[in-house]
């Protein structure tokens, strides 16, 4: 890392010729469709793997073709318009969702920055464009999306699709913070926010391993960002019958999905450039190939990161249960965001006293120091705690606190030091035959009521 911003040079971009520019973007819109229907067949067939099912195994060879066959399924369905929807905003609602989910894209680098490579004889970038403020473009765009999926819950016409709405839009709120801290401290330590730039820095080590504290917190968001297991709460369909898309169908329907992978592809991108090095390859093999980061390699090099990464998601579907609501928005606001903007403050004093000229032996004996001095504070706190929770139990113990579990009409969990009331059962046969004086006891033991007690 620099002692001073590093100054990013950006004048390699702007100078294609207006039919490479629309090659870019047509590449960048088909990597991105193309990505989509292979996560979506590649979950479906880890999840079966997972369960141990057969998953998709019909339309095409091994099923491969199994999302391009429920896209068409849903282009030729029913396009239904719900009577009481407010029809404009209810047709515009899965645009405005899918639209900014290919924006992002723009600004990913697929390679270096330098001309490496030649469309059609003409040397070119491999990246659509760069701006000097990317990642803030990139959290602009992330945001833009979810207000498709609150006009939708919203123009329905329904209650459904309006709780739908309103979770996403209260989970939104929640992870952006943390999800911006992350990114500003990618921003403190690599002295630009140039997406090309940040991979340029990551020559040596990725940041994965400097803010480790930062993938962390930026891999939990951007799962509560896409709505993703288990933090699936706008479309659970348990609770909200499928939440904000209860009333479309057809492509709108399927504009929806769209967005919701076309997100994981771009938020994944983004956590590989920022993060996992970009496009360079890892350790092991740029060792001993010089040209695995040069010429059309990176490429693969970054497609395999993202792939990589849309296992992790499809793995935390098939693995965790979903969250209730009250534990996402602790998460997001009693967690994620105290930890990012604590670790923020320490990635900006480690980058103030580096640019002081400190060496990394007082960086580290400074870090340990607050490190002690904190947990020396949450021991102290804990003790205090645990007195007062000890002295409380002290002077409850002698009657246990009451508890109806049905004082409020339907039924509750108990509170911590309350306890259920016995359950009446009848008591088993064996307990019910007494043996006395070598023969089994035929008269009834009282376990059963007056009906059963004459019967017998």
């Amino acid at each position: 890392m620099s002692p001073y911003f590093a100054a990013e040079d950006l004048s390699m971009f702007g100078r294609d010729p207006w039919w490479l520019v629309v090659v870019k973007a047509v590449f960048c819109f088909a990597f991105l469709m193309v990505t989509v229907l292979i996560a979506i067949v590649m979950e479906r067939k880890i999840v079966a793997w997972m369960q141990l099912r057969i998953g998709p195994n019909r339309n095409g060879p091994w099923g491969m073709l199994q999302s391009l066959a429920d896209g068409v399924k849903l282009m030729l369905k029913e396009d239904v318009v719900v009577k009481r929807a407010d029809k404009a905003v209810y047709v515009l609602a899965p645009i405005v969702a899918a639209v900014p989910a290919f924006m992002a894209i723009a600004v990913i680098p697929f390679g270096p920055s330098g001309n490496e490579i030649s469309i059609f004889g003409q040397r070119t970038t491999m990246q659509l464009t760069d701006l000097p403020i990317a990642l803030l473009y990139i959290l602009a765009v992330a945001s833009i999306g979810i207000y498709g999926i609150v006009l939708a819950g919203w123009s329905s016409g329904s209650t459904y699709p309006l709780l739908g709405g309103l979770r996403s839009c209260a989970q939104m709120i929640s992870y952006e913070i943390a999800m911006g801290a992350a990114f500003a401290s990618v921003f403190l330590y690599s002295g630009s926010m140039s997406t090309s730039a940040i991979v340029e820095q990551q020559a040596d080590r990725w940041y994965i391993l400097l803010l480790p504290v930062s993938f962390i917190i930026y891999i939990v968001t951007m799962v509560g960002e896409t709505n993703r297991a288990p933090f699936d709460m706008p479309e659970s369909e348990g609770d909200l019958v499928g939440g904000f898309n209860t009333e479309y169908s057809s492509i709108k329907f399927a504009m929806f999905m769209l967005a919701e992978y076309i997100n994981m592809v771009t938020v994944s991108a983004v956590a590989v450039t920022l993060f996992l090095g970009g496009w360079r390859a890892p350790w092991p093999v740029s060792t001993f190939w010089e040209g695995a980061n040069h010429g059309w390699w990176p490429m693969l090099w970054f497609v395999v990161k993202v792939q990589l990464l849309l296992f992790m998601f499809v793995w935390l579907r098939g693995t965790l249960p979903r969250v209730r609501y009250d534990q996402l928005m602790k998460l997001g606001w009693k967690v994620l965001i105290p930890v990012s903007l604590v670790w923020l403050m320490a990635v900006a004093t480690v980058r103030a006293l580096r640019n002081e000229g400190y060496g990394f032996a007082d960086l580290a004996l400074y870090i340990a120091a607050g490190v002690l001095v904190l947990l020396l504070l949450s021991f102290v706190a804990d003790m205090f705690r645990s007195k007062g929770r000890d002295g409380k139990e002290a002077e409850g113990a002698g009657e246990p606190a009451a508890f109806d579990p049905m004082a409020g009409g339907f039924p509750v969990p108990p509170l911590p030091g309350q306890e259920l009331p016995p359950v009446p059962r009848r008591r088993s046969r064996g307990e019910r035959e007494l043996v006395a004086s070598g023969g089994p006891d035929n008269h009834s033991d009282g376990s059963l009521d007056g009906k059963e007690a004459s019967d017998g």
